[in-house]
């Protein structure tokens, strides 16, 4: 395990991206947005997706030069063709359209098609609370890895939701979630670690319970948050349908093209108060949580957000962790670029 520092690391990511073909500007949003979403914590979808962002470009599934184009647009929503290229510009362009018609109209809704993954939902959401707005962000993905209810064939993807509101003296409320029991990329995680996972992440070809992560990554199946039946997992399915539904019906995303589709909303709490008010309510209710009796008296309540917010402090004062599975795997995309490489 090696510590890196995010600007570094930003900056190298930007030099790699620029050297594969992907505009500076492009590349800078993509890169800023990995970064970001490891110095929250969440490894799973920063810059450990540049192998597989890598091997998409080499196989042509990737545009490295897109045409990021506005389709359709009305007062308060609007379509955004990605072209195929990564989602990250793509999706920071929604938010950013949505959050002006939200201050415009109190609402503002942009829809993403034909796109490719773009890192971690909760990054869009909290775009919009840190204009002062409650966000939404959700996307579908091509892969499928979420078994249905009563399944055992994996049929949906991932499918996260993001949830992002401001307080005024607390952080912003940030949930951030896969509707499957987890995301692929902690069975991605372990795989490198060389960990097990716990029972009730994933499942073989039968259908049976697997905890080695190399079993679990190469059968591709996750249980839908909750697990199976009993424990509720349909609820988990039904969300991550949901978000099918927004994401690829609504835009038109073909996902057997291997199209991924966004959905981004930014509301603005000043359509339902005076200014201020939503804030000063949120963190009352944030307090309220955060004092509520704790199993762990070293440990409050747990609110949305929390462990990220913690993990930023950390990382952005000792660095960014990187395995060294993460590491040779990234400096093998430097060497075939023909870049020095700097972070290891």
């Amino acid at each position: 395990m090696k510590r890196i520092a995010a600007r570094l690391l930003e900056r190298e990511i930007v030099s790699l991206l620029v050297t594969w073909g992907m505009p500076e500007t492009f590349s800078r949003t993509a890169s800023h947005v990995m970064v970001e979403t490891d110095l929250r914590g969440i490894d799973s979808h920063g810059v450990g997706m540049i192998p597989f962002y890598a091997e998409a470009a080499r196989e042509g599934r990737l545009n490295l030069r897109p045409n990021i184009a506005v389709l359709h647009e009305r007062q308060s929503a609007l379509l955004i063709d990605a072209d195929n290229g990564l989602g990250h510009p793509a999706a920071v362009m929604a938010m950013s359209k949505a959050i002006g018609k939200a201050r415009e109209t109190g609402v503002g809704i942009a829809g993403v098609t034909r796109s490719r993954h773009f890192g971690a939902a909760g990054y869009y959401a909290q775009m919009a609370a840190d204009a002062g707005l409650i966000g939404l962000a959700f996307t579908n993905s091509t892969g499928p890895l979420a078994v249905p209810t009563f399944g055992r064939e994996p049929f949906l993807g991932t499918n996260p939701i993001a949830f992002a509101a401001p307080a005024a003296r607390n952080p912003s409320l940030v949930l951030d979630m896969a509707t499957t029991t987890v995301a692929y990329g902690k069975i991605t995680i372990a795989r490198r670690a060389g960990k097990p996972i716990p029972e009730g992440w994933a499942v073989d070809e039968e259908g049976k319970a697997v905890t080695d992560a190399n079993i679990a990554a190469k059968s591709r199946r996750l249980t839908p948050l909750g697990g199976g039946r009993s424990s509720s997992g349909h609820k988990g399915y039904g969300l991550a349908l949901m978000v099918e539904v927004l994401c690829a019906t609504m835009t038109g995303a073909n996902k057997s093209a291997g199209e991924t589709g966004h959905f981004v909303m930014a509301i603005n709490p000043l359509s339902f108060g005076e200014d201020g008010a939503f804030e000063a309510g949120l963190d009352r209710l944030i307090d309220l949580v955060h004092g509520l009796a704790r199993q762990d008296l070293d440990q409050s309540v747990l609110v949305p957000g929390d462990p990220e917010y913690a993990a930023y402090e950390e990382r952005i004062r000792l660095g960014i962790p990187l395995g060294m599975t993460l590491l040779e795997e990234l400096r093998a995309e430097f060497v075939r670029s023909e870049l020095p490489f700097y972070l290891g």
